[in-house]
């Protein structure tokens, strides 16, 4: 059973996802309600997942997932926002979120991307991803990163972009899907990125999503297997 640490500063928000999580099959860990005490519940819980609301009095949000994100075999990280997409969202990606739900996200929606992120799967579409990139646009930064990659490097990295699984991509690109795991490894500390989020959302910056994709046909969606 997925547990999952619940962190919001509102006790009703938290009442909320407690009764949406649990009437879905996870195991509620716990609960916060600043950024301090999330990373002490993180280290002494040990959940799989983390919902973080960004916005918190004292220890914030983003402060709080940069800490947690560094730890020792840490937690996936979901951001929670009232907005869709603003500057918060950007930087919590930016410190090792693995991705953001809005807080009016339906009940059933909310359980299912929870599912895909605990999986090791982006929380992120390529829509909200182009829409993220639009706001902080880093198109020559993110050439000469892609510039240091292989063609192989670049068709996994694509694969990441369209926010597909390792699976997904191994199967497009006729390779074992432990070989692809090995090729996101290797990106990820080779362009500095603290998790293939912030992969997919370079490949947008660099433009790899413009172009036809390397194994031919149509993108997939956040998640897919």
């Amino acid at each position: 059973m997925t547990r999952v640490l619940v962190v919001d500063d509102d006790p009703m928000v938290c009442a909320h996802l407690r009764t949406i999580l649990t009437a879905a099959g996870f195991e509620v860990a716990g609960e916060a309600h600043d950024g301090a005490e999330a990373v002490e519940a993180a280290v002494g819980l040990a959940p799989d997942v983390i919902l973080m609301d960004l916005r918190m009095p004292g220890v914030d949000g983003l402060t709080a997932i940069g800490r947690i994100t560094a730890l020792p075999d840490p937690p996936t990280v979901i951001a929670l926002t009232t907005f869709d997409v603003d500057e918060y969202v950007v930087r919590a990606l930016r410190a090792g979120a693995a991705g953001f739900l809005v807080k009016s996200t339906a009940p059933e929606d909310l359980a299912d991307l929870i599912r895909v992120a605990a999986a090791g799967h982006t929380v992120l579409s390529p829509v909200a991803a182009r829409r993220l990139v639009s706001r902080t646009p880093d198109h020559d930064r993110a050439l000469r990163l892609v510039g240091s990659l292989n063609e192989r490097e670049i068709e996994v990295l694509t694969g990441l972009g369209a926010g597909d699984s390792n699976l997904r991509i191994a199967r497009r690109l006729h390779l074992a899907e432990a070989t692809v795991k090995g090729y996101v490894s290797r990106l990820l500390v080779k362009l500095n990125c603290p998790n293939r989020t912030a992969a997919a959302l370079l490949a947008h910056e660099a433009g790899l999503l413009e172009l036809p994709p390397p194994w031919g046909g149509g993108r997939g969606a956040a998640g897919e297997s």
